[in-house]
């Protein structure tokens, strides 16, 4: 009997050693090189999404297998006809997601050479509030909305220092004059009233404040938190599939300014970045001079990236600084990326090796990142958007000639234009902005690229960056001013985020809605997921 017991043990551990050999071998030990982790886990090609080919487009098929360019082109799908509607979100200190349709005039957006007086008198943007949440019970740090699904929804995600995720179902069709309610009110803009936005239930999967929210596919919302966490959620039934925990970082010192209590220790994830072939993520955590990488096919540490003295001081880091990094993005290709700092920026490559400076002129704080994608049929390529103390959003070329060997500073990215500042009469700081491309004439005619800034004031202004050249002006110093403002809306509430996206879904059949019994289950799916 002891015999057979004993041969069954040893055949069950060679079967057990034979599943572990078929493993993949991960490195999981953090020796402070990327260049090393990168032997055992490879960057991805980006993912390409084939194109739906309809009978009209005569345009080439494209391989999920082509590796997209740094100045590839993002071209709007479609050709809006009528007036541009756009859903603006922003979140506040005072706990309230407030919801505004603007209403943009199609003869304001569209380049005549010469227009006339009538074309222009009654172009003017118009608001109407479309839903008012009183979201949390203390301040809206972050949120997130969905790209467009076929339903004509959107999912909008926000997190707040109450530990909580609230998400709501909000929709892509434009108001209508049947939808408008006459209620007493205080303020100039209208009330419209759209049923299929509503409230979906609470994620409480957190433990500490949400630092950071992001829908990398309709599928899928990320998101992170003080309590060191990164949870990946899935959209269909709001079930946390993974949670990545990040170490807290050992005590090294109280940086000024910390806000942690007597015998803890700053933590939490500031930001992170996922790779556009959605199989690596990059983040930045408080109380860290260091960068790390996850391989989100396994969920493990993948390596992490000291930042260099050296570095620190050039970014505008001094000694009594934290040097932890604010932010993290990829660019558009996956090839690079920066990490920004309270005062400055580094542009890395896939080799972890710093390749250029991002310092504003003057020198200032910076709040928000943002990457532009090269509009088809424009000489500017790819460039980099920033938001600045003083009320300027900066645009940097993070592509540089020059040649860094490691040992001298880093070349510095050239600004190649400015919107908003002293300059054009705005002096409060940019908490967050948002780009929308708007293609209002039929090819070859360039698109409208849409600017919206929200400010810690209140003030969400809509700016019209037209056909302009980029670049330092003769004899300047400071960039060249772009845009043009043509909207501002007072909200009345200090502004913390921002959230844009393009009403254009249909508009019809929205009072009986077909997709109703989903939402209900939607909703028990959410709340029985958070709990």
């Amino acid at each position: 009997m002891a015999t057979a017991v004993a041969g069954k043990r040893k055949r069950e551990d060679n079967s057990m050693s034979s599943v572990k050999a078929k493993r993949p071998a991960v490195n999981q030990k953090a020796n402070g090189s990327f260049a090393k982790a990168r032997k055992n886990v490879a960057v991805p090609q980006p993912k390409v999404d084939v194109p739906v080919r309809t009978k009209d487009s005569e345009a080439p098929e494209t391989s999920s297998k082509t590796k997209p360019t740094s100045t590839e082109a993002v071209a709007p799908a479609k050709v809006i006809e009528g007036d541009i509607h756009l859903q603006l979100v922003t979140g506040s200190y005072e706990r309230v997601l407030h919801g505004v349709a603007a209403t943009i005039p199609r003869n304001l957006l569209q380049a005549t050479d010469s227009p006339s007086e009538d074309a222009t008198k009654d172009a003017a943007v118009t608001f109407s509030d479309t839903f008012l949440f009183a979201a949390h019970a203390s301040s809206v740090r972050c949120l997130a909305v969905s790209p467009a699904t076929e339903s004509d929804k959107r999912y909008l995600a926000t997190g707040s220092s109450d530990e909580r995720i609230n998400v709501y179902s909000i929709s892509t069709a434009p108001p209508t004059n049947d939808q408008r309610v006459d209620l007493p009110t205080l303020a100039s803009s209208a009330t419209v009233v759209n049923p299929r936005n509503r409230s979906l239930g609470s994620l409480i999967h957190h433990d500490r404040a949400i630092t950071r929210l992001e829908f990398p596919a309709k599928g899928k919302l990320f998101s992170a938190a003080e309590d060191n966490t990164i949870a990946i959620s899935r959209t269909r039934d709001w079930t946390v599939l993974s949670s990545i925990k990040a170490p807290i970082p050992k005590p090294q010192g109280r940086p000024s300014g910390d806000t942690a209590g007597p015998g803890e220790v700053p933590a939490g994830v500031n930001d992170f970045a996922i790779h556009p072939s959605q199989k690596l993520m990059l983040s930045v955590s408080r109380g860290e001079r260091c960068l790390r990488l996850w391989n989100l096919m396994t969920g493990k540490k993948a390596g992490v990236l000291n930042f260099d003295r050296s570095l620190l001081t050039q970014v505008g880091e001094s000694k009594y600084s934290s040097g932890e990094g604010r932010s993290v993005l990829w660019n558009i290709s996956g090839e690079a990326y920066v990490v920004g700092f309270e005062r400055g920026a580094a542009v890395f490559g896939v080799d972890s090796k710093p390749l250029s400076l991002i310092k504003p002129m003057p020198n200032t704080k910076l709040h928000q990142f943002r990457m532009v994608p090269a509009v088809a049929g424009s000489e500017d390529g790819e460039l980099l958007a920033v938001s600045t103390e003083d009320g300027r959003i900066l645009f940097f070329r993070t592509s540089t000639d020059a040649v860094a060997d490691g040992k001298e500073k880093l070349p510095s990215c050239s600004c190649v234009a400015q919107l908003g500042g002293p300059g054009a009469g705005i002096s409060g700081r940019i908490k967050d902005f948002e780009i929308v491309d708007v293609q209002v004439d039929e090819a070859p005619a360039l698109p409208v690229r849409l600017v919206v800034t929200a400010s810690s004031d209140g003030a969400v202004r809509v700016w019209n960056m037209k056909e302009q050249s980029m670049g330092v002006e003769e004899g300047e110093d400071l960039p060249k001013q772009v845009g043009t403002l043509i909207a501002i809306l007072e909200t009345g509430s200090r502004i913390t985020c921002l959230g844009a996206f393009l009403l254009d879904g249909k508009a019809e059949g929205m009072a009986a809605d077909e997709d109703d019994a989903d939402f209900g289950a939607m909703e028990d799916a959410a709340s029985s997921g958070g709990e």
